[in-house]
This record gives C-alpha cells, sequence and structure tokens, in this order.
C-alpha cells in the first residue's frame, strides 16, 4: 500500500506534478469524535454540461472535428448508458463505474418488489484511472466559509440521492448549521431557486421538520426548470428568543438538477 504522507511530500517537492487546482472553503465541522475544526467543501460555481466539456475539447484539447456531431455522439453514449442501467447491467469506463441498486429488504423470494420500502437508485464508484490522478490535483483554501449558517447536504430520500438530482412530491432533507426557518415574515422559508431565472423561486410550504441542523419536507410540485439551487431565508439568529431584524439568505454552493 502507498503511504498517502509520501504522496503529499513528494508532490510539494515536485510543483510540475501539479496539473490541476481544486478551490475549496472551510466550514466548521459538528462531526463527533473527528479531530480538527473545519471541513473542507469545494467552491464551484457552475455544473458542467456535455455542450461545456465538449466546447472544453475543441478549445483545451486540441478536437478538430464537428462539435455539433460530437455533441450528439456524446449523448447518445450517454442515452444508450442510461437504457443499459436500467436493464442491470453495469458501466466501468475507466474512470469510474456506475451500477444499480435496490435498497431494503425482501421477507422472501415471493415478494414483489415495492417501490417505497425497495428504492431504486444508482451507485458511482471510483476507477483506477481517477484514482491515478489524485496526486496531480492542488487543493487551494479560499478561507472560511459564512459560518452565519450554511448548508452541507440536500437529500433527495426516494431518490437516495445527495446534492445531485431531486423529483417533484418526493421528500427532501436539508443539512447543514444554523439554518432553522425561524421569523415572522412572510418572506422566510426553503426555496427552489431556478438557475435560469431566480425570480421564479418556489417555496416548499409542507416542513415536516424544521432544526439549526436539519430540516425535513416535500419537494413542491410545482418545478419547472432543470437545476435550482436551494435557498433558506430565515430570520433565525442562533438563539430562540432573539431573532434577527432582517432576513438572512443562506445558499447552497452546489446546485441540484430536477430528475
Amino acid at each position: 500500500m502507498k503511504n498517502n504522507n509520501t504522496h503529499a511530500a513528494s508532490a510539494a517537492l515536485d510543483p510540475d506534478s501539479l496539473l490541476h487546482r481544486i478551490r475549496v472553503k472551510l466550514y466548521p465541522s459538528y462531526l463527533p469524535k473527528v479531530e480538527g475544526k473545519y471541513i473542507a467543501r469545494t467552491n464551484s460555481q457552475k455544473s458542467l454540461s456535455i455542450e461545456d466539456v465538449c466546447n472544453s475539447m475543441r478549445i483545451r484539447g486540441g478536437f478538430d472535428g464537428n462539435a455539433k456531431r460530437l455533441i450528439e455522439f456524446v449523448q447518445l453514449y450517454f442515452d444508450e448508458v442510461a437504457y443499459l442501467l436500467c436493464d442491470g447491467f453495469s458501466i466501468n469506463n475507466g474512470y469510474y463505474s456506475i451500477y444499480p441498486n435496490i435498497g431494503g429488504t425482501f421477507n422472501s423470494t415471493k415478494d414483489i418488489h415495492d417501490r417505497k420500502k425497495n428504492p431504486i437508485s444508482f451507485r458511482f464508484g471510483t476507477r483506477r484511472k481517477l484514482r491515478q490522478l489524485f496526486d496531480s490535483i492542488a487543493i487551494e483554501v479560499d478561507g472560511l466559509a459564512n459560518t452565519n449558517g450554511f448548508i452541507d447536504t440536500y437529500t433527495d430520500v426516494e431518490e437516495n440521492s445527495v446534492n445531485e438530482t431531486f423529483l417533484p412530491g418526493n421528500q427532501f432533507v436539508i443539512c447543514g448549521s444554523k439554518i432553522k426557518v425561524a421569523g415572522d415574515d412572510p418572506g422566510i422559508g426553503v426555496f427552489f431557486v431556478p438557475i435560469e431565472d431566480p425570480t421564479k423561486a418556489v417555496k416548499a410550504t409542507r416542513i415536516a421538520k424544521n432544526l439549526p441542523s436539519e430540516i425535513i419536507g416535500i419537494v413542491p410540485p410545482t418545478i419547472e426548470y432543470l437545476v435550482y439551487r436551494i435557498e433558506i431565508r430565515t430570520q433565525f439568529s442562533g438563539m430562540v428568543d432573539k431573532p434577527l431584524k432582517t432576513i438572512k439568505v443562506i445558499t447552497s454552493d452546489f446546485m441540484i438538477e430536477s430528475a
């Protein structure tokens, strides 16, 4: 087994081996029995589409073929991957693998599949080609994130998806710090904000659990766009009897897509 400390030292001694940069911000760590005060989260502002990646192939990678056809071929590839995954195949492209997963338990061989009890999901695993790139990545810390509150994870319970996809009508769980929805202002709440048009934010009206570190609710049915951020608008200050005078907006640093 290779020594990670040796890797870190060799990378530090050889700047030319660091071909990539990942920017992160630090957040307070609330993990029990874990050393260290902060955890790192990537500080990316955009989720790249197929068109974006193909455009990068043309500009950076030197691809000189028909760009429109390239996008069509890549889309066809992913459509076929999705089709095969739904037939139970696993896909391994050398960089990562994807495979179908059936959750829950069965009581006997005669049980009929229950979509609620045995949700279908897809799992990803890192493969050798991607793992070999770890030593070529430099991490740049952009300082502390806004500690007045932050959203750490958004989980679609039925889809078993974390910070990735969601479906209208599904149950969601939002975890973070100082995210409790509190106050008398009618503008407070949990909002799904479309990237394409932030003025069309949709408020989640069905909230089952509302705590400083966790909110559970139901995704509103009126979702029209593809990509969203989560916004929590609240007057919660961290103290029950001392609400903020104005609304505080906590925005997820990740984006989620409507499945």
